[in-house]
């Protein structure tokens, strides 16, 4: 049985996710200055750790795996009782595909309504830490709610740029949450070019996708949650929504950590981890299946699944590695299969789910249910 603990975080540095270089993991860091590509936060993951010893039971939310997390001191923890979503059994979807077991984790029951309060608790949590003044990201929605309300919860600005086409429902939570809110037409790409017109003299703190360490240190958390729940096994296969790829490239550092640490159940193997895109925008997959050397040039159109029009992902190096090591692959949906696929799971399992939007507002009315 589990007991709780007091967490002693086992941050040890941060790395250069190109070259290995070494950073300072105890004041403020962005992307790493040799490459300019994402840092990695690492542990001591060599000493002896188990479970019982670190993993605090009496907290059900993603900090009972503090010791393994970065932030150094709790006084700074900026919590809305994010993380330890449950993991639903699909029985019904499972046989009609086939499937001997067929699992989801439903993130849609964190604070804010996506796996997005993960990262965001985790970033503005070490903002705080830090000293930050304040916060910025460019969204396609589910981020940019996310920081405005942690943001709010620590007492800290937040400035959120989104496209102009965002649904409303999105922008609104923005607004409530008491963030300055600009729209920019066109894809997050270009939202991101905004922040760092709005950002120059660096005054706050950019929290976009992998420009900061700590937001994939909360989205891994995942990985640990479903190893725990799984009782330290791990599925065979595991399908991943990637647009900036945060949560991909998470919770597998999640498994390498548990693997390193023996925390996982004798011969456990790791699962083959399947990256999963809108056809409307699939960088990853036009790489990975070698018909361009990288996403720098690519063009994306919109999508349904808004949070996956990612045109140019900062971790797409990190995401290929993933794939590599996991012998996994890269799927894309149209947009008539994320509506089919939809109101399958909505039909057979009583779930509604929506394309990286919450439950209210999506998909259209004119677009439901889908032809034929």
């Amino acid at each position: 049985m589990l007991v709780a603990t007091p967490s002693v975080p086992r941050l040890r540095a941060l790395h250069c996710s190109a070259c290995g270089t070494a950073y300072s993991a105890f004041e403020l860091q962005r992307v790493s200055v040799c490459c300019a590509v994402p840092l990695v936060a690492d542990y001591a993951t060599a000493e002896p750790l188990t479970p019982a010893e670190s993993i605090n039971a009496a907290d059900a939310s993603m900090w009972r795996y503090g010791a393994l997390l970065p932030l150094l001191d709790d006084k700074y923890k900026v919590t809305l009782g994010e993380g330890f979503t449950p993991i639903l059994p699909l029985p019904r979807l499972g046989a009609l595909h086939g499937l001997a077991s067929l699992l989801l984790k439903d993130e849609g029951q964190n604070p804010t309504g996506s796996f997005k309060a993960r990262g965001l608790s985790m970033a503005v949590s070490k903002a705080l830490e830090l000293g930050v003044a304040g916060c910025i990201i460019p969204t396609a929605g589910n981020a940019g709610v996310a920081l405005a309300a942690y943001c709010a919860r620590a007492g800290l600005p937040a400035t959120v740029v989104m496209p102009r086409h965002t649904p409303d429902a999105f922008k609104e939570e923005c607004y409530w949450y008491g963030a300055d809110v600009e729209l920019v037409d066109g894809l997050i790409s270009d939202c991101g070019a905004r922040v760092r017109q709005l950002n120059a003299n660096g005054a706050l703190l950019d929290v976009s996708t992998l420009k900061e360490p700590y937001r994939l240190e909360g989205k891994k958390t995942m990985g640990y949650e479903i190893a725990e729940q799984l009782n330290w096994q791990l599925p065979d296969v595991l399908l991943y929504p990637a647009g900036g790829g945060t949560g991909l490239i998470g919770i597998w550092k999640a498994f390498r950590e548990m693997q390193a640490l023996g925390w996982l159940a004798p011969g456990a193997k790791l699962p083959r981890m399947v990256a999963v895109q809108a056809e409307n925008c699939c960088p990853l997959l036009e790489t990975y299946e070698g018909r361009q050397p990288n996403c720098h040039a690519y063009q994306g159109r919109p999508t349904l699944a808004n949070g996956l029009a990612v045109p140019h992902p900062l971790g797409e190096a990190l995401m290929l590695q993933v794939l590599h090591e996991s012998n996994g692959t890269v799927v894309a949906i149209s947009e008539e299969g994320m509506l089919a696929g939809m109101r399958e799971l909505g039909q057979q399992e009583g779930l509604f789910v929506a394309p990286r939007a919450p439950p209210y507002g999506w998909p259209p009315a004119s677009s439901w249910p889908p032809a034929g």
